[in-house]
């Protein structure tokens, strides 16, 4: 009698159509485990606290920028024009004990799940403009370094109780008795912002109705830059 024909193998046909949905399964997993490793990677260095640039300040700094400042205005009052300059100790020092800083948020007593910290977690493609409009009412420390003609800004401040630390870089300028910030670099934590998405959240920042003011000039300023490592601001 002659043998019978086995039954095709269901894990494979003629036309090898089945080993063709196998492949498009295994390419979706791949994609779908490189998305989650992907964005892993993103809020791990959104976390991820840049330590401070190391910046000496002092009391006798401090006091030079109040006596530059009266010397500026008495020139002022005289008539007389006048140029401010600070150096990056100056600076800082001055911004040491004239800045208001948000106070340290109290710790959890439980540490938050990682379900927890993922949610409250920014997501890349709101990062720029939330964390920049975050950073206005939290901020719980700032230094500045002088670089050539452009400013670094180092801030720290509160998210959801984390601390969290943004970097930004341009230069300073003044037009129609404001001053202007031109970012040309900046991160938050240890992700680097491309230029292209931080100039439309900046400018929207420093254009808003509740912070426009606070980047008005004073009407005797005619102009504020960064030059050779100092802040300069002349005075009409």
């Amino acid at each position: 009698m002659p043998a019978m024909a086995s039954p095709p193998s269901g894990n494979s046909t003629p036309s090898g159509e089945p080993r063709k949905m196998s492949t498009g399964r295994l390419i979706f997993r791949i994609v779908r485990w490189s998305s989650y490793a992907a964005a892993g990677i993103t809020l791990l260095m959104v976390f991820h606290s840049v330590p401070p640039p190391v910046i000496v300040t002092s009391p006798q700094a401090a006091a030079r920028v109040d006596q530059k400042m009266q010397e500026v205005e008495q020139a002022v009052a005289g008539g007389q024009p006048a140029t401010l300059r600070l150096d990056q100790t100056e600076l800082n020092s001055y911004l040491a004990t004239h800045l208001e800083l948000a106070p340290s948020a109290p710790k959890n007593d439980a540490n938050p799940s990682p379900n927890e910290t993922i949610a409250q977690a920014p997501t890349p493609t709101g990062t720029t403009a939330e964390q920049i409009e975050q950073v206005r009412s939290s901020v719980k420390d700032v230094k500045v370094e002088l670089v050539g003609d452009h400013v670094r800004a180092y801030v720290v401040f509160d998210f959801h109780g984390k601390d969290m630390t943004l970097q930004l870089e341009g230069k300073l300028s003044a037009a129609n008795g404001y001053m202007r910030f031109r970012p040309v670099s900046g991160q938050i934590g240890s992700l680097p912002i491309p230029q292209s998405s931080l100039e439309a959240p900046v400018q929207k920042m420093m254009d808003s109705p509740e912070n426009r003011d606070k980047f008005k000039l004073p009407a005797e300023m005619s102009d504020i830059r960064i030059e050779n490592g100092e802040i300069v601001a002349t005075y009409r």
